[in-house]
């Protein structure tokens, strides 16, 4: 990223002042070479000063805070901005092997947000959330509560395929967690639906089991939050469908609640 890119980012995101940290004095002038660096130098200070764009690029969010009411337009760029800072993020192992970096998709102004735990092989090679198997069958449960994919917006816990599709490690989380808070609170979904134990545990920060999790309301960044099981779940569990329906049917009430 360029220093005019991140200079426009942090704009954006309401930092209008910057300040470069005080130096040593500079030894006193001893040669012709030295005389001219001088106005260069002087061009410097009076400017944005010595920003550098760091190794982790988390350090370039503010403090994660629910953003003001911004249009679908403006939303869909700022969430651009932050999936272009998590292109280049080495915070984490995970991304040794990673294809691609599977920030998220959907409608900048969704009522519904989906969170999984991470990516798969298959969402690894294309850089989408959820285009398996169980993207597939995520796509019908959508449709079956009346929404279409593109009215809803999939995240996941974090944004790397871990090896062999195992659980997401807790420091692999805590490296992705701005991001997804970053999404979180600019897409300001009404309701979030967190897919699997992985999923529910993380966002909410809990130890509780999928079954005490499931069947009632939690809150997160000022938005409602339902555990269900994981499609994949599904795939190998037939037991699992009608309480993912069950749930599902409340999630389709809730928001057809909260928005009349």
């Amino acid at each position: 990223m360029s220093l005019r890119e991140a200079l426009t980012y942090l704009d954006g995101l309401g930092f209008d002042h910057l300040y470069r940290r005080s130096m040593p004095p500079e030894p006193a002038a001893q040669d012709s070479a030295s005389s001219e660096s001088e106005p260069a130098a002087q061009a410097t200070e009076a400017g944005a000063g010595s920003l550098s764009i760091p190794e982790d690029p988390r350090s370039l969010f503010p403090p994660a805070e629910p953003e003001a009411a911004l249009s679908p337009e403006v939303r869909l760029q700022r969430l651009d901005e932050v999936r272009r800072l998590s292109q280049g993020c080495r915070v984490c192992g995970l991304c040794e092997r990673r294809q691609n970096v599977v920030f998220g998709s959907g409608n900048p102004d969704a009522d519904l947000m989906f969170v999984g735990e991470g990516p798969g092989a298959e969402e690894d090679r294309q850089g989408l959330p959820f285009v398996g198997a169980a993207g597939e069958l995520l796509t019908k449960i959508i449709g079956a509560i009346d929404l279409r994919r593109d009215q809803v917006y999939i995240a996941n816990m974090v944004k790397c395929r871990p090896p062999n599709n195992r659980d997401p490690q807790p420091d692999e989380i805590a490296a992705c967690r701005p991001y997804l808070d970053h999404q979180i609170d600019l897409v300001k979904p009404k309701v979030i639906v967190a897919l699997g134990r992985v999923a529910a545990q993380a966002l909410l920060q809990s130890n509780l089991s999928l079954g005490r999790l499931r069947g009632t309301w939690h809150e997160y960044r000022g938005s409602e939050v339902r555990a269900t099981y994981h499609p994949a779940a599904l795939l190998r569990y037939e037991k699992y469908k009608r309480p993912t329906w069950e749930d599902m049917k409340v999630v389709r009430d809730r928001i057809a609640a909260v928005r009349g």
